[in-house]
């Protein structure tokens, strides 16, 4: 299995080891906000951590660990060009294979013009791209983040994530790939498999987004269990746990 968004410098060596035994063999780790990431420097750092050092903490346990790296829209430096130029370079990485998680919290204008910025970069760059959906006012900034979306880059190279039933109606009928998050106060395995039930497995990739927040690093694991109970076909289980994520990101499991 493939949990195709975490944050990795927020959790536990032991973590790893567990997602491991369940079966989940790689993962995505998204940039975000860990700390006040009040000047370039720290955004900067945040993303060396996630290079140089939890790629090295998975893999001593047998997770491989891919990266999308961006400007969180609660990350905003004063100094945020300094990383849209530094971005190209990271992008270039062998570990990191999108520009993520990005998008928009409040709908500030800054948020809004540093968004577009980075989907303007990923469109010219063709790179892949996460993007974030916030808990409040989940319904009208997804209206907003999807024209945006859509002004700026080609949707086929997008995923939208911590999609749940507030909002599928506003994405399935585009070429975004949907990210459901099965976490503690976002979605639970069953409301999973209710979306699920619903709209198919064709556009959907599992994640747990584990961070600081209430999380469970075998929340995909625990929701293909749960799909194989309800009597899923096996080749849905696989695309929602698996192929979904490796033919939207282009990895290596």
């Amino acid at each position: 299995m493939i949990d195709a968004h975490i944050h990795a410098d927020t959790r536990p060596y032991e973590d790893f080891e567990k997602m491991v035994i369940a079966g989940v063999n790689t993962a995505i780790a998204c940039a975000h906000d860990p700390l006040r990431m009040t000047t370039a420097d720290v955004v900067l750092d945040h993303f060396h951590r996630l290079m140089n050092n939890d790629t090295k903490r998975a893999a001593a346990n047998g997770l491989k660990l891919y990266l999308a790296l961006g400007i969180h829209p609660r990350s905003i430096s004063t100094d945020f060009e300094r990383i849209l130029d530094e971005l190209p370079g990271i992008l270039q990485e062998e570990s990191v294979v999108a520009i993520g998680e990005i998008g928009l919290e409040t709908t500030s204008e800054k948020e809004i013009d540093i968004f577009k910025m980075q989907l303007q970069l990923a469109e010219d760059l063709k790179e892949r791209v996460v993007v974030h959906t916030p808990r409040n006012n989940k319904s009208e900034v997804t209206q907003t983040t999807k024209s945006i979306i859509l002004e700026n880059i080609d949707p086929s190279r997008v995923i939208i994530d911590h999609v749940d039933f507030n909002i599928v109606e506003e994405l399935i009928d585009h070429d975004f790939m949907l990210g459901l998050t099965v976490q503690p106060q976002k979605m639970t395995p069953q409301d999973a498999i209710n979306l699920l039930e619903e709209y198919g497995c064709k556009k959907f990739i599992l994640d747990s987004d584990i961070s600081s927040s209430p999380s469970d690093p075998l929340s995909v694991p625990k929701t293909v269990h749960r799909m194989r109970l309800n009597g899923f076909k096996e080749k849905d289980i696989q695309r929602v746990s698996q192929e979904n994520a490796i033919s939207f990101f282009n990895i290596n499991p």
